[in-house]
């Protein structure tokens, strides 16, 4: 066997949602041959790619086809996770991903979606970061159970910044970490957005795959201020399925397709979406209604991301400051991951310059 005859087969393996293969995209690295024993690494857009099972199989079958059906074939992966934000001089220069979680309205799960999907990005290899910019309603240290904590401060080149709580293995910031739990934030406008200016520029972050952004419910000066000072990679729109919060929704998707802001949205995912009883697990319930995020975001042409259940352990697990994708439900953890991986693949879409459309249908076909 040659190198040449190694990357000629693997010129067949597509990387599925690109839509070329993964010698033209330039993801295969460090060949050895030795004999019958051939090694090499596939570099993954994410640590978290749910498609990769998918792609060792199918660059150890090329080999098998096309080079020795009795090579021994040993396919590594590590990730490069990619990036639309190129700007060295812009803010947080070594976060690569930003996505802002939000919802039209308020009690819809937001901050437990956001939550939750910045663990199970962290589960499947990335390092992730979630910021609260709930200002008003944080939720972040009930929901890790860091409540009462606080930061310290670290010097970096020279400028005093905020160091990140750490917790199940995320880095996280919220206005609940910074005051008494008992006392509201009463601020106007300016205050808000000069806070939130501060969680990016004051806090330091470091090096991350992803920045989680859990935004207030709303459409209003937070959104603006953030939006237009960070370079956002996009955001995910959290609904539930009945028709008052899905109005809400189409709010929130109208105001980021605007000419000011023009942030993409990386897709809709519909919360609460169905209760299984543990005494009646062959039945389920439509509480909300059934399928309304998906076709929302049928009407607006943008991937659907998911469904999360209505499931106690969800919120047995935020009162007690233990996430849904630490507890012991295998049902829920499965929908947040499926939901994680279906948020990154359209995420390294995004930032390979694939068509929306082209996006929510390679989701739609998963």
């Amino acid at each position: 066997m040659t190198e040449q005859q190694i990357l000629k087969a693997l010129s067949n393996v597509q990387e599925p949602d690109l839509g070329k293969d993964i010698v033209t995209l330039n993801m295969v690295k460090d060949i050895h041959i030795n004999g019958l024993e051939v090694g090499f690494t596939v570099v993954l857009t994410t640590p978290a790619c749910p498609l990769k099972d998918m792609i060792g199989n199918a660059c150890v079958n090329a080999i098998h086809l096309l080079v020795d059906k009795a090579a021994k074939v040993d396919v590594h992966f590590t990730a490069n996770v990619s990036s639309n934000r190129v700007d060295s001089k812009q803010l947080l220069p070594k976060v690569r991903n930003i996505i802002a979680v939000v919802s039209g309205k308020g009690g819809v799960g937001k901050s437990t979606v956001a939550a939750n999907l910045a663990l199970s990005l962290a589960k499947g290899g990335a390092s992730v970061g979630l910021m609260d910019a709930d200002i008003y309603g944080p939720s972040v240290p009930i929901m890790f159970g860091v409540k009462g904590e606080r930061p310290l401060m670290v010097t970096v080149d020279g400028k005093n910044m905020i160091a990140p709580l750490e917790r199940y293995g995320i880095q996280l910031m919220s206005i609940g970490l910074l005051i008494d739990e008992k006392q509201a934030v009463v601020w106007r406008g300016p205050m808000v957005s000069t806070a939130i200016r501060q969680f990016v520029t004051d806090v330091y972050w470091g090096d991350l795959d992803y920045l989680i952004i859990d935004m207030p419910p709303g459409t209003g000066d937070i959104h603006l201020t953030l939006l237009q000072a960070v370079p956002v990679t996009g955001v995910v729109i959290v609904t539930t399925p009945q028709k008052v919060a899905l109005a809400d929704a189409r709010k929130g998707i109208a105001m980021f397709s605007q000419a000011q802001l023009n942030v993409p949205v990386i897709g809709v995912v519909e919360n609460m979406s169905y209760f299984i009883p543990a005494e009646l697990p062959d039945h389920t319930y439509y509480i909300f209604g059934k399928d309304g995020g998906r076709h929302l975001a049928e009407e607006f042409d943008v991937p659907f991301l998911g469904q999360i259940p209505l499931v106690q352990s969800i919120r047995e697990g935020g009162d007690q400051g233990i996430p849904a994708m630490m507890g012991d439900e295998a049902l829920t953890r499965k929908a947040f991951m499926d939901f994680a991986g279906a948020t990154v693949r359209s995420i390294a879409m995004r930032n390979a310059h694939v068509d929306s459309a082209k996006v929510a249908a390679a989701l739609e076909k998963a």
